[in-house]
Order: C-alpha cells, then sequence, then structure tokens
C-alpha cells in the first residue's frame, strides 16, 4: 500500500538522525568528547560559605525545602537547648511574609566577645567556623547536659546557607548586633549596652 504523508515524514526523520549518528562516529566525537586535562591545578578547595552554599544537601540532607526546614530546626534547637538547661521558658518562632524566620528565646545569649584560649572573636567562631560551638563537653561537666542539632555546624551552616542573617544577642548588659549576607559578615560587630529583660533574637532569610 502507499505510504501516507505522516509515514514519509517519519522516514525522512529517522534517516536524518541515522546521518547525524553515522558522522559523529566518523568523526570520533560521540564517544569521545573533548575534556579538560586533569593536572595538578584540577583539585580544589572550597572555602567559607561555598562549603555550604555549593552542598548544603551535605549538612541539611537536601537543597530543598526539606533542607530549609533543618536549617530553621538548626536555631530553634539552640533555644531548645536552653529552655532544657533551665534558662527560658519560652520560644517564639515567627514567619513573615518574605519567607524570612525569627527565633527569639530567653536564654543565657550567646558568647560574642573576644576568646583568649581560641585568639578570636567568638561571633566570628559560632556564625562563621564551622566545627566550632560550647557542646563538645556535655560528658565532661560543660555548659549542656543535652543538646540537639548538629553540634558546632548548626548555626553556622544556617547563616552560610541563608540570603541574610541580622542576630541580635543580649548578654552581660550588652547588646550585640550582627549582619550576614550571603554568608559573609557585613560591618562590624555592634555592641550597646542594655538593660531591658527582652529576648535575644536571629533572624534568618530564605534559607538554602
Amino acid at each position: 500500500g502507499k505510504l501516507d504523508e505522516t509515514a514519509i515524514y517519519r522516514v525522512k526523520y529517522i534517516a536524518v538522525i541515522f546521518c547525524v549518528f553515522v558522522n559523529f562516529l566518523k568523526d570520533g566525537n560521540f564517544f569521545m568528547a573533548k575534556k579538560a586535562a586533569y593536572t595538578e591545578e584540577s583539585i580544589s578547595q572550597l572555602k567559607g560559605a561555598d562549603r555550604v552554599r555549593k552542598r548544603p544537601a551535605v549538612i541539611f540532607g537536601s537543597d530543598g525545602i526539606d533542607g530549609c526546614q533543618h536549617a530553621i530546626f538548626e536555631i530553634l534547637s539552640n533555644s531548645i537547648d536552653e529552655a532544657r538547661e533551665g534558662f527560658g521558658n519560652k520560644i517564639i518562632v515567627t514567619r513573615y511574609l518574605d519567607k524570612s524566620i525569627e527565633v527569639q528565646d530567653f536564654g543565657r545569649g550567646i558568647p560574642m566577645d573576644y576568646n583568649e584560649k581560641e585568639q578570636r572573636y567568638n561571633w566570628e567562631l559560632v556564625f562563621c567556623e564551622l566545627y566550632a560551638g560550647g557542646k563538645y563537653n556535655t560528658n565532661s561537666g560543660g555548659s549542656y547536659e543535652y543538646s540537639l542539632g548538629l553540634n558546632g555546624l548548626g548555626l553556622c551552616s544556617t547563616q552560610y546557607a541563608s540570603e541574610y542573617m541580622d542576630a541580635e544577642i543580649h548578654k552581660n548588659g550588652i547588646k550585640y548586633i550582627m549582619h550576614f549576607k550571603e554568608g559573609n559578615p557585613v560591618g562590624e560587630l555592634i555592641r550597646e549596652p542594655y538593660s531591658k529583660k527582652t529576648p535575644a533574637r536571629a533572624f534568618t532569610g530564605n534559607p538554602t
């Protein structure tokens, strides 16, 4: 029988694909695509915020909504740890219309000033350095008996992964304010006298 127009079109289409395939084989490009040389300089190391921003799923288990939820839980877990140790009896979580999340608690507040032992400021350690925190000695009379989250990773990783983070810490009569954007500090640490009994805040926007 005669081929209809649709069948003829299909035959022509298959013929074109076959010709392209033959040309690929002839040129040796189909199986042997050109690749960049793998040399000593091909090895690189992620630094700073890129350690989390480029691979958030490694820390949070996902680079989607589940990872976002995990990031928020890391901030919340710090507040829960304080409450379980008897510091503060209320935690306030607020979700804003721009999808940012604010976590407030009435705990002891993160130490922010200079750390003689580490020769660095504590705000830099806890917000900008992975594996830095106060929960590694829970079994030897440390600051916490129990702790949730990714100890020494959670706060820093969430800061790294967030579009921005504003932290306001109240401790020892001082209000500390620090602003971060895309994993990096913006400006200097602000220190102001403070005597009110209001909660400290960690305000983070659009994590991961």
